[in-house]
C-alpha cells in the first residue's frame, strides 16, 4: 500500500507519505538492489529474469487463477490503476496501457526514473502479458485487461514530492476524486487503489457512489499498520480510506503459506486476503521485483475482479464483491476474522458463483419485462411499503346481462313490496 496523506493526533498535524511497498528487491541477474526496506529486512537471494513465472507461480496457484483462465483472461474490461502513474513502455505491458491524467500538481517528467515507480508494479501485477510471446516475464490475474493509469500521488522518490507533502488536505482528497471520476467517465470497470488516506471525505464518497451507480468494482489495500492500535483505542489498526468506505473491497495480505502478513492492518474493514510478501512485478525500469505490502494484494484481488467482469459485464458490484468473499480459501474460524476477512479469494470458484449470481440476475430481468410486457401476469409496485391497488378489470357482455336480471329482479322485489304495503293499508282502513 502506498499511503497517501494522513493526519494523525500523534503525529502532532505532521503529513506522511511512505513512496513505496514495505518490501521490494530488484531482480537482475546477478545483483540484488533494495529499496524502502521493512523494519524486519528485505527478502532475501535474486529473481533471475528467465525465472519470473516460476518465482510467480505459488501466487497463481494460491488465488487458483489457472483453473480461471480457460473461462476468462480479462479481455474487454479496463482496469484503472489508482496511483503514481504506469510506465506504458515496460516490455510485459506493451500495448496494455493508456495514460490518463496526472493530478498530483507537480511537475515530474514521465521521463523521471522516480515516475510511476509503484503505479507500474501495480499493473503489471493485473494485467501482465509477459513477453517472447508470453512466455517470459510477469503474467498478470487479468493478462487480457486493458490498464487506465490515473496519477494521483507521487512516489517519495520523486523530486518534487516535498511539494506534494505541503498541499492542503482538501486538494489531496479532490485529486483522489477526480480521478474516480474520469476512471468512470472513461469505461473502466473496475478501480484499484493501493492508496491509503488517514481521513475520510466527502467529496471522494460522492466518487465512489457515482462509481456504484455505473457498475463498477472498486477494490482498495487495507494498509500496513499490522495490529498498530489505532487513535480510538479498540485495539484495531487505524482506519484507512478508501478502503473503509462502503461499498469498497478491502483487501489484507498473507505470505505464501497463507498466512497473514505481520504488516497487514488488523480491522473490520478487511474483507478478503490475498498474497502480499515477495510478490514479483515488474518496475518502471523494465526490472523485476519482489514487492510486499497490501498494494500487491490490492493489485491481485482487482485482476480477480476484472476476470469477473469480463465475462459477465452486468454484474453489479455488490454482487462481484459477493462472489470474492462468498468462496474463499482458508476461511478463518467462525467464518471472518479482523486479518483476514472472509478468507483468500479463489478466482476460479469466485468466477463461478459469479456465472450464478449473472444467470439469476438475467432470469429475474427476463421476467420483469415479461411482465411490463402484459404476458398475463398482474405486477404490482410498492408504495412506501404497501402494494399498490390492482387495476379493475373491464365488464364483458356476460357481466352486463348478469346485472340487467339482477335490476329486474330488484324491481320487482320492490314493486311486490309496494303492493303488500297498499293491501296493508286498505285492510287496516
Amino acid at each position: 500500500m502506498l499511503t497517501g496523506r494522513r493526519r494523525l493526533p500523534a503525529l502532532a498535524g505532521l503529513a506522511v507519505l511512505a513512496g513505496s511497498c514495505l518490501v521490494s528487491l530488484a531482480a537482475m541477474p546477478g545483483t540484488a538492489r533494495a529499496a524502502a526496506q521493512h523494519a524486519a529486512g528485505p527478502a532475501s537471494g535474486t529473481v533471475l529474469t528467465d525465472s519470473i513465472r516460476d518465482n510467480q507461480q505459488w501466487v497463481l496457484d494460491m488465488l487458483n487463477v489457472p483453473a480461471a483462465w480457460p473461462v476468462s483472461e480479462g479481455r474487454g474490461v479496463t482496469v484503472a490503476v489508482i496511483d503514481s502513474g504506469v510506465n506504458p513502455d515496460v516490455s510485459d505491458l506493451i500495448g496494455s496501457v493508456t495514460t490518463g491524467p496526472d493530478y498530483t500538481g507537480v511537475t515530474t517528467s514521465r521521463s523521471s526514473p522516480d515516475w510511476g515507480v509503484h503505479g507500474t508494479w501495480m499493473a503489471s501485477l493485473i494485467a501482465g502479458h509477459g513477453h517472447d510471446d508470453g512466455s517470459s516475464g510477469v503474467i498478470g490475474i487479468a493478462p487480457g485487461a486493458h490498464i487506465l493509469s490515473i496519477r494521483v500521488i507521487p512516489d517519495r522518490g520523486d523530486p518534487h514530492y516535498a511539494q506534494y507533502e505541503r498541499e492542503q488536505e482538501t486538494r489531496i482528497q479532490q485529486s483522489l476524486a477526480n480521478g474516480i471520476n474520469y476512471a468512470v467517465a472513461h469505461g473502466a470497470k473496475v478501480i484499484s487503489m493501493s492508496i491509503g488516506y488517514g481521513a475520510p471525505s466527502g467529496t471522494v464518497r460522492n466518487a465512489l457512489q457515482q462509481a456504484y451507480d455505473h457498475g463498477v468494482v472498486v477494490v482498495a489495500s487495507a494498509g500496513n499498520s499490522g495490529d498498530q492500535v489505532g487513535s480510538g483505542g479498540d485495539g484495531e489498526a487505524p482506519e484507512s480510506f478508501p478502503a473503509d468506505y462502503p461499498g469498497v473491497i478491502s483487501v489484507g495480505a498473507v505470505n505464501s503459506t497463507g498466512v497473514v502478513a505481520t504488516f497487514s492492518s488488523d480491522n473490520l474493514s478487511v474483507q478478503v486476503a490475498a498474497p502480499g510478501v515477495s510478490v514479483p512485478a515488474q518496475g518502471r525500469d523494465g526490472q523485476y521485483w519482489w514487492v510486499s505490502g497490501t498494494s500487491p494484494a490490492c493489485a491481485l484481488v482487482a485482476g480477480v475482479a476484472a476476470l469477473i467482469k469480463s465475462k459477465y459485464p452486468g454484474l453489479a458490484p455488490e454482487l462481484v464483491a459477493s462472489a470474492l468473499t462468498s468462496t474463499t480459501t482458508d476461511r478463518p474460524a467462525g467464518g471472518y476474522n479482523s486479518q483476514l476477512g472472509f478468507g483468500v479469494v479463489n478466482a476460479a470458484a469466485a468466477l463461478a458463483k459469479a456465472g450464478q449470481f449473472a444467470h439469476s440476475q438475467s432470469a429475474n430481468a427476463q421476467s420483469a419485462d415479461a411482465q411490463s410486457a402484459g404476458t398475463g401476469v398482474v405486477a404490482t409496485a410498492r408504495f412506501h411499503g404497501e402494494l399498490a391497488p390492482e387495476p379493475v378489470p373491464p365488464r364483458g357482455p356476460g357481466q352486463l346481462v348478469l346485472f340487467a336480471l339482477l335490476a329486474l329482479a330488484c324491481l320487482a322485489l320492490t314493486i311486490a313490496a309496494g303492493t303488500r304495503l297498499a293491501v296493508l293499508r286498505r285492510t287496516h282502513r
